[in-house]
C-alpha cells in the first residue's frame, strides 16, 4: 500500500507522520522545541533548532518504516504559520531567531501604519489586519534593528521565509525557495484577489520584494528531498517528491473534508483557529474575522475561508501546569476540573498575549474574575478549561452573523481536532454553547493528513476529492445538552469578564489602536 510522509512543525514541537492509503497513521515521531522569551512579549526559535528537531523525526520515522519506506510516494509539509525567518542565500544560516506568531514586538510598527490610516486598504487587500502577530511587522523590526540587514535585504542576499518555506530550503540541500498560497496569506503582503505579492504593501511598508520566495499552490511539485540532508547514509530511500505545502490552520481545514463553502472547523492546539470554508470569493468578515486562502487540490481555482484566531487555547492548561503548578501533566485536567460540577463563578480570561478575534486587542492583559473564599485549583482548572469554549463561541458567533449579512447558511456542525480536542468535558461544553453538534474525527491529526492528502493527490494516490471524503471517519459526536437560555446566560457571564479585561487597556496613542 503507498504510505505519505507529512512534516508537521508546529510551536512546540516538530513531529513527522507516515500515513497509509486509508489515512491511518502508520509511524510517528516528535520532538519538543525550545521557547525563547527574551523578554516580555517576545518569543522566539532558533531556526536551526527547528530544521535539526524536523530533520531527526524525519529520519526516525523513516527508519520504523524499515523495508516499506520504497512504499513512500510524497512528503508534505504543514507549519506554524506567521513565524517569521530570514537566512543567507549563500550559506543557509540564518541572520537572527525566528520570531514567533505568538511575538508582540511589531505592534509599534503596525500602531504607526494604523496611525496612517493603511488599516483599509491593508484589509480590503489582504483580508487581514494590521497586527503584530502576521509576518510584515515582524520583517519590519528586524530591518529596523539587525545592523546592515536592509542593504543585504534589497541586493539580493536574504531570503524571507514562514517555517515552511525554511523547511523545504533545507530538505532540498537550499535549491528551492518557496512558499505555497496559504503561508503567503497570512504575511500581510500578498493580495488575495490578484493571487500575488503587493507592490502597494511593499512599498507602504518599506520592504524589499527580493527576499521573497515564490509562491505556488497547496498542492504541487515543490522540489525533491536531497537525501545528503539527511545524513543518514543506512537509508535506503525511492526519489521523493515534495508535494503537499499548506500553512498548520488550512491543512486541518482540508484534512478535515472541508472541501466545500459552509463546512467548519476548530482546531484546539497552542491558539484556537477556527476556519470556515467560503467557496471560490473571499467573503470580507464584518465581526471581527479574518478572510484567507483555503488549501486546494490541484487543477482547481483559489479556495478562501474565514478565520477567527484565539492567541491561547491549549496553551491555558500548560500555564496551570508550569505557571500555576496545579498539574503536573496536561492530561490531569479533565480529572480536576470534573471534581466540581461547574467552575463556581470563575471566569478565566487568558488574555496573556492580547485578545484575538473578535476583538483584536494587543494590549489585553488576562484576568481571573469571581474568585470567593471558597474557588479551589479545581474551580480555576474548569474556568482554564472553559475559556478555550468560550473564546471559540465567540468566533462561531461572528462566523454566524457574517453568514447572515452574506445571505449565507450558518454552520450547522463543527469539525474539531488538536491536542485539547480529545478532552470530552471540554468538547461536551463547548457543544452546549454553540447549540450544534461537535464532531471529534476518528483521526485527530487532521492537519498532518491535511499536509498527506495534499502531497497525495498531486503525485496520484488519491484520484480526487470524493475518494477523501470517503476516508473521514467520525469517532464520537457530541450533541447539546443544555438549553439555549443556559448558553445565553453562560456567554453573558464571559461577555462581562472580557468587558472588565477590556475596561482595564490603558488607551493608545491617537490612532494607535487595533
Amino acid at each position: 500500500m503507498d504510505l505519505l510522509l507529512a512534516l508537521d512543525q508546529g510551536t512546540t514541537s516538530s513531529r513527522t507522520l507516515a500515513f497509509d492509503r486509508e489515512g491511518r497513521v502508520v509511524a510517528q515521531a516528535q520532538r519538543e522545541i525550545t521557547q525563547h522569551f527574551p523578554q516580555p512579549g517576545w518569543v522566539e526559535h532558533d531556526a536551526d533548532e527547528i530544521w535539526q528537531t524536523q530533520r531527526a523525526t524525519l529520519v526516525e520515522v523513516l527508519r520504523r518504516l524499515g523495508p516499506a519506506v520504497r512504499r513512500v510516494r510524497a512528503l508534505g509539509i504543514t507549519n506554524q504559520r506567521e513565524t517569521t525567518l530570514v537566512w543567507e542565500r549563500a550559506t543557509g544560516r540564518p541572520v537572527h531567531r525566528a520570531i514567533v506568531w505568538q511575538d508582540r514586538r511589531a505592534e509599534e510598527a503596525c500602531a504607526r501604519w494604523r496611525a496612517q490610516g493603511l488599516q483599509p486598504r491593508v484589509q480590503a487587500l489582504t483580508g487581514l489586519r494590521l497586527d503584530a502577530y502576521f509576518s510584515a511587522g515582524k520583517l519590519r523590526w528586524l530591518l529596523d534593528h539587525v545592523p546592515g540587514l536592509r542593504a543585504r535585504a534589497e541586493a539580493g542576499e536574504l531570503a524571507f521565509g514562514t517555517v515552511d518555506a525554511w523547511l523545504l530550503h533545507r530538505l532540498t540541500g537550499g535549491r528551492v525557495h518557496a512558499t505555497d498560497v496559504s503561508n503567503a496569506a497570512r504575511t500581510l503582503l500578498w493580495d488575495l484577489r490578484a493571487g500575488c505579492w503587493s507592490e502597494e504593501l511593499l512599498r507602504s511598508f518599506e520592504l524589499p520584494s527580493a527576499w521573497l520566495p515564490t509562491v505556488y499552490p497547496p498542492s504541487h511539485p515543490f522540489g525533491e528531498l536531497d537525501p545528503a540532508v539527511l545524513q543518514a547514509s543506512d537509508l535506503d530511500l525511492p526519489p521523493l517528491p515534495i508535494a503537499g505545502m499548506a500553512g498548520d490552520q488550512q491543512a486541518a481545514l482540508f484534512g478535515q473534508a472541508c472541501f466545500e463553502a459552509g463546512l467548519a472547523k476548530n482546531t484546539y492546539g497552542t491558539g484556537c483557529f477556527m476556519l470556515l470554508h467560503t467557496g471560490a470569493r473571499p467573503a470580507a468578515s464584518r465581526h471581527g474575522l479574518l478572510t484567507t486562502a483555503a488549501a486546494q487540490p490541484p487543477g482547481q481555482g483559489a479556495a478562501f475561508a474565514l478565520e477567527g484566531s484565539v492567541f491561547v487555547g491549549g496553551a491555558v492548561v500548560q500555564w496551570l501546569r508550569d505557571g500555576l503548578r496545579a498539574i503536573r501533566a496536561s492530561a490531569e485536567v479533565q480529572a480536576l476540573a470534573e471534581s466540581v460540577p461547574d467552575a463556581g463563578g470563575v471566569v478565566l480570561v487568558p488574555a496573556f498575549t492580547g485578545l484575538g478575534a473578535p476583538h483584536w486587542q494587543p494590549h489585553a492583559t488576562g484576568a481571573l474574575v469571581g474568585l470567593t473564599r471558597g474557588t479551589t485549583m479545581a474551580h480555576i482548572a474548569r474556568a482554564a478549561l472553559e475559556s478555550i469554549a468560550f473564546q471559540s463561541a465567540e468566533l462561531l458567533q461572528a462566523m454566524h452573523a457574517d453568514a447572515q449579512a452574506d445571505g449565507a447558511t450558518a454552520v450547522r456542525e463543527l469539525r474539531v481536532d488538536g491536542g485539547a480536542a480529545v478532552n470530552d468535558l471540554l468538547m461536551q461544553f463547548q457543544a452546549d454553547l454553540l447549540g450544534i453538534p461537535v464532531l471529534r474525527p476518528a483521526v485527530t491529526e487532521t492537519t498532518a493528513l491535511g499536509a498527506a492528502w495534499l502531497a497525495g493527490l498531486q503525485v496520484g494516490v488519491y484520484a480526487g476529492l470524493d475518494e477523501l471524503r470517503a476516508l473521514w471517519r467520525l469517532q464520537r459526536r457530541f450533541e447539546p445538552r443544555r438549553s439555549r437560555d443556559w448558553a445565553e446566560a453562560e456567554l453573558a457571564r464571559w461577555r462581562r469578564a472580557v468587558r472588565q479585561v477590556l475596561a482595564g487597556v490603558e488607551p493608545a496613542a491617537p490612532g494607535a489602536g487595533a
